[in-house]
């Protein structure tokens, strides 16, 4: 089994997004663990800078799905063992 580790992203969700839960989906769905740094939401836009935390291939899977759904993700630093 692989060890989890931890990346550190920058989620941007347009207006229609930001009433959802994707966070809570993309926890189900992928088996990771986010954990919230910061946070900025309005009306019509809100991001959220958290740090990711599961496996590589959880990892890779989830922030795909986040594109996707119209999520804009940017990485904020190297991937870090945990």
């Amino acid at each position: 089994m692989s060890a989890p580790i931890e990346v550190r992203v920058r989620l941007t969700f347009p207006e229609p997004l930001v009433r959802e839960p994707v966070l809570a989906r993309l926890a189900r769905r992928f088996e990771v663990e986010p954990d919230i740094r910061r946070a900025n939401v309005e009306e019509d836009q809100g991001w959220i800078v958290c740090e990711l935390v599961g496996t590589a291939g959880a990892l890779e899977a989830a922030l795909d799905w986040l594109r996707g759904e119209g999520v804009g993700v940017d990485l904020l630093g190297d991937l870090l063992e945990s």
